[in-house]
């Protein structure tokens, strides 16, 4: 299988972002959200911005930020090749 485009890497990053935090809070709960991924030179980098009313709103932005890279390594195991 030829290897995943950059951009199907950064839709992949930040649909798993978006998935977890709406996993835990709802979407009414969530006063600011945004996820900003990019892909360059085979480095991925996610960063998240939550702003919801939640003492775990801190770690639930790294769990994004985990879902997120874990969703990459997924789409590079599928492909046959793992980073």
């Amino acid at each position: 299988m030829p290897e995943p485009s950059d951009e199907e890497i950064v839709r992949t990053a930040a649909e798993a972002a978006e998935g977890l935090v709406f996993s835990r809070y709802s979407k009414s709960e969530v006063d600011d959200l945004d996820v900003t991924v990019s892909f360059e030179e085979g480095v991925l980098e996610v960063d998240i911005y939550l702003n919801v009313e939640s003492e775990e709103a801190e770690e639930v932005a790294e769990d994004a930020v985990r879902a997120a890279e874990a969703a990459v390594d997924e789409l590079f195991d599928e492909d046959g090749r793992s980073e």
